[in-house]
């Protein structure tokens, strides 16, 4: 992918696993510079989910521990972010969820951010248990929740009763909710009941009518999250007002189900006569 974000770049052909991913950390490093230079952090995501092995959940933490060092290096305006499964938790989930604390310990001691990712409803009380075990160590941490869940509106209470930030997001992994129009009502109540709140928090959708209505918010409270591949002119726009923006940079070979989701993300939206934001 063209690092130099200010030229304009022809579309990527649908399909191709360089319009999501990365191929490596250097990569990802030079991906994140560039767009630091335009007011834009970045989420680093050291691909690797479904670790089958207790070998393929090492060496996954280790990439990731790579990454934290490699932002810390290179004074990258960056956070990490870790998926359970990657670290071992279909493997063993108390190996898994130690893995986590010392990843989030790693990311404290060298300055970096720190978050989870969410994922299927079988990993769902796994993972918010596993964030709020660093929280409750004094490890700073973010949390995705997913609002096509029906348990996300209590894990939204209990994590910031802990003082996790969430980031809110619809859910690429099917939740309770499918019609598309509900889990869009789910998300609106959810980041207005923090808005009136006051309570800082992170999203991360595409979705135009959301996106737009979240841009109305005092600056401050909400950082617009985007994918790598999408919303560039977006991206930019926002942060050129003062909002807050990240991408999400994913990198590695184990790149396949991330490329799936995201590419039956867009069959989704087209069927629905819908896009992203630009």
């Amino acid at each position: 992918m063209n690092n130099d974000v200010g030229a304009r770049q022809a579309p990527p052909m649908p399909g191709r696993a360089d319009r999501w991913t990365l191929p490596d950390l250097d990569a990802a490093v030079r991906r994140c510079r560039a767009r630091n230079a335009r007011g834009i952090r970045c989420i680093l995501d050291a691909l690797g989910e479904y670790a089958q092995s207790e070998r393929q959940a090492r060496e996954n933490r280790e990439r990731s521990s790579a990454a934290i060092a490699a932002i810390n290096e290179h004074a990258l305006d960056a956070s990490i972010t870790v998926k359970m499964t990657a670290i071992g938790a279909l493997v063993d989930r108390e190996a898994a969820r130690d893995s986590l604390l010392r990843l989030c310990g790693e990311a404290r001691a060298r300055g970096v951010g720190f978050e989870v990712d969410m994922e299927g409803r079988g990993l769902v009380e796994t993972t918010v248990e596993a964030a709020v075990a660093c929280a409750r160590q004094g490890l700073p941490v973010t949390l995705a929740l997913q609002a096509s869940l029906d348990r996300t509106p209590e894990d939204l209470e209990r994590i910031l009763r802990n003082g996790i930030m969430p980031r809110l997001v619809k859910g690429a992994y099917g939740g309770n909710a499918v019609d598309l129009e509900e889990v869009r009502r789910r998300f609106r109540g959810l980041a207005a009941g923090l808005l009136d709140r006051g309570v800082a928090f992170s999203t991360g959708t595409h979705d135009p009518d959301l996106v737009a209505w979240l841009a109305q918010s005092p600056v401050g409270l909400v950082e617009f999250g985007f994918l790598m591949g999408l919303a560039d002119e977006t991206k930019l726009r926002l942060a050129g007002e003062g909002r807050a923006v990240a991408e999400y940079v994913p990198f590695g070979e184990q790149a396949a189900a991330y490329v799936a989701r995201r590419e039956a993300y867009i069959a989704g939206l087209a069927v629905e006569g819908r896009g992203p934001v630009p």
